[in-house]
């Protein structure tokens, strides 16, 4: 695992994005997995930037995202489907027929949990998975206790993450019980992960993700476990760290972004899919 620490949140929304718009750039068709929430935001605002300004081209993209709520459908602004369209897909020249949610209103939502995995598989994978972290540690959906071998499934949202995300809901009683949710054995298998993180609030759970002992109380120490994570942050997440001195402190290339995860580099010049090594990848700043 690597950190990147960053002086505000501005520019470790932009480290992340500079991660996926280099590896967007090395290999056109990347299966990119998409997170959402307030951290996101600026995230997709700088891609877009990137879209328009730059020309960086989503046309053979495709994404995948965590999550959805169960109830909600995808023309209803609460809901991710919403989120997506309107924050970033609509924006971009992205091929809407490759943007894959999980459908919350599926009438078999068993089914529709084994057909999402089976869609992510037949896509040949996800080659960098964005990641936000929750209060309690969850990544996606996968609340405390959620297996590290889980797969893409039906859950229910515990107290702290409905708390945490009603003020995107009119009224709090609004805020959807349950979500289908990639399971931490589905996020792990992606080729990089990138999770970016930032605020005061997040960095006792950040700490704890990083530095702490693994333990499925907090999902996001599965992360340990990926030979190609890189965990971008700015300072007031970071605050908690033990080993802060040790961290990278980077700023964004100016006018491109950092350096390609090395598991996408390979897998572009192989041609095929492979897994990412397991050794110690690090990401530095870099003109593009």
């Amino acid at each position: 695992m690597d950190v990147i620490i960053q002086s505000n949140a501005e520019l470790a929304a932009r480290t992340a994005a500079d991660l996926i718009a280099r590896a967007l750039s090395a290999k056109p068709d990347l299966g990119l997995g998409l997170a959402t929430g307030c951290t996101m935001e600026s995230v997709y605002d700088q891609l877009v930037r990137k879209h328009l300004e730059a020309g960086l081209d989503f046309s053979r993209c495709r994404t995948f995202n965590l999550d959805e709520y169960v109830g909600l459908a995808a023309d209803d602004p609460c809901s991710y489907h919403y989120f997506m369209r309107e924050r970033f897909f609509d924006a971009v020249n992205i091929n809407l027929g490759n943007t894959y949610l999980p459908d919350g209103t599926a009438e078999d939502l068993a089914a529709e949990c084994m057909n999402y995995e089976k869609l992510v598989a037949l896509n040949g994978g996800i080659d960098l998975q964005l990641l936000g972290i929750g209060l309690n540690g969850h990544l996606g959906f996968n609340e405390p206790l959620s297996a590290f071998r889980s797969r893409t499934r039906v859950v229910t949202l515990s107290r702290v993450t409905r708390a945490q995300n009603a003020p995107l809901f009119p009224k709090p009683r609004q805020v959807p019980r349950r979500a289908i949710t990639m399971g931490v054995g589905t996020i792990l298998e992606a080729r990089c992960c990138v999770l970016l993180a930032t605020g005061l609030e997040k960095a006792e759970i950040v700490a704890r993700a990083i530095e702490g002992p693994l333990t499925a109380m907090v999902t996001a120490t599965a992360l340990q476990l990926h030979p190609a994570c890189t965990v971008v942050l700015d300072e007031e997440a970071a605050g908690n760290l033990r080993e802060n001195d040790h961290y990278q402190r980077i700023l964004p290339a100016p006018n491109g972004p950092a350096k390609i995860p090395p598991a996408i580099l390979a897998e572009n010049e192989n041609g095929g899919r492979s897994l990412p090594a397991t050794s110690k990848k690090t990401f530095l700043a870099g003109k593009s």
